[in-house]
């Protein structure tokens, strides 16, 4: 597929978007009506309102603007004998991306993968169907304005025991899953399908408060880390150094803020117990939780060491954060932890395809192959051999 039909066809998408931006909202609202028993998390992923569909319009603009992944040339060789030989980026080909909650998705996740020029398929969720729904018939008619086939992107309007089977069969034959969405949905989608996934959504990101950190900066940081409680770039433990000079103070002052944000705390170690807010942690097993509510832990280290130990033990591998002024421990600490993405003396919160200049992610990957951290265009291609001679045989 040509990158001018790909654009022409975007373009037409976001149009469509901007055109019917008030029925988007409108059938978002029926799901919403529907969704009594969600927690706010889960509401929160659901919710369109005008900004999220800006956000659709503005994402497609920017892959628009993008260069065509495929087709690229990644190796060349004149062989002895005559023969040329050049290695490509292709598309990987059918990718079905399942996710919950989160209609923004049908469009934000898709757009790269069929500029990719891959075959996208999209289940969504239940909650979710009627949003999904509709914009799966936006992208039908953009598909059909530039003569290309319907079941370029399809929606899979089907039921668990469909989807089993699907995982199961695999009658699309996919090349790829990508599943956005909790524990549950990854665990059940590796256990009923041998199709290579790109495992995506669990945060469980920390923070290490160094000895000469900032703690107005950290503080910022930590706070904004929480500013969504539904993303899975969010914060749910705070590591402080205990050798700080003042630290209960410093402290105390975190946790007015977090006092104010009506956020839940809770401490592992004697020094928290002076504090009459910071609840004492429960378990160990708090420190593998992922929280998505209104929780944050707060534990304390002796050392740069301690922290990337706890972090590489306990974290989700998604984003990990150090405040410091030491650039040696910074260095230490983004060279050390195991995370696909690492910060220092900056928000978590950016560990996003957007703000890493994507225009817009189809995933954010927490494992190693075949690519880490916001997935976009780039990384949903891979590569062949094309080799052209003129009777070239081999003695």
């Amino acid at each position: 597929m040509k990158n001018t039909i790909k654009n022409k066809t975007l373009t037409d998408l976001a149009e469509l978007i901007s055109k019917y931006k008030s029925e988007i909202i409108q059938q978002n609202k029926t799901d919403l009506g529907n969704a009594n028993e969600l927690d706010q998390t889960l509401i929160d992923r659901l919710k369109v309102d005008g900004k999220k569909v800006d956000g659709m319009i503005a994402s497609i603009n920017e892959v628009i603007h993008f260069d065509d992944p495929e087709g690229k040339i990644l190796y060349q060789y004149d062989h002895p004998n005559g023969m040329r030989i050049e290695n490509r980026t292709v598309p990987f080909g059918r990718i079905l991306i399942i996710y919950e909650s989160r209609p923004d998705v049908t469009i934000e996740a898709a757009i790269n993968a069929f500029k990719a020029g891959n075959k996208i398929y999209l289940k969504g969720g239940k909650e979710s169907k009627n949003t999904n729904m509709f914009l799966a018939t936006l992208w039908a008619q953009a598909l059909q304005m530039n003569n290309l086939p319907l079941d370029s992107v399809t929606y899979l309007d089907i039921g668990r025991e469909e989807l089993q089977t699907l995982l199961n069969e695999n009658p699309y034959r996919l090349d790829l899953i990508v599943p956005r969405g909790g524990e549950e949905l990854i665990n059940y989608i590796k256990q009923n399908t041998s199709i290579p996934l790109i495992v995506s959504g669990r945060g469980n990101n920390f923070v290490y408060v160094h000895t000469d950190a900032d703690f107005a900066m950290a503080q910022s940081i930590i706070m904004n880390g929480k500013s969504r409680l539904s993303v899975c770039n969010a914060i749910d433990k705070v590591l402080f150094n205990s050798t700080t000079e003042n630290l209960n103070d410093k402290i105390e002052q975190i946790l007015l803020q977090a006092t104010a944000m009506n956020l839940e705390v809770y401490g592992d170690g004697d020094i928290f117990t002076s504090f009459s807010t910071i609840k004492p942690m429960k378990d160990h097993r708090m420190y593998e939780e992922e929280f998505l509510s209104p929780k944050i832990l707060f534990g304390v280290v002796e050392t740069v060491d301690n922290a990337i130990y706890i972090i590489n033990k306990y974290s989700g591998k998604h984003s990990a954060v150090i405040v410091t002024e030491d650039k040696l421990a910074a260095v230490q600490f983004q060279n050390e932890v195991d995370c696909a993405a690492v910060y220092h003396n900056a928000s978590s919160r950016f560990t996003d395809g957007g703000q890493f200049g994507f225009g817009a992610e189809i995933a954010i990957s927490t494992q190693k192959l075949h690519f880490r951290g916001p997935v976009g265009l780039t990384q949903l291609v891979t590569n062949k051999w094309f080799i052209s001679g003129n009777g070239q045989i081999r003695k």
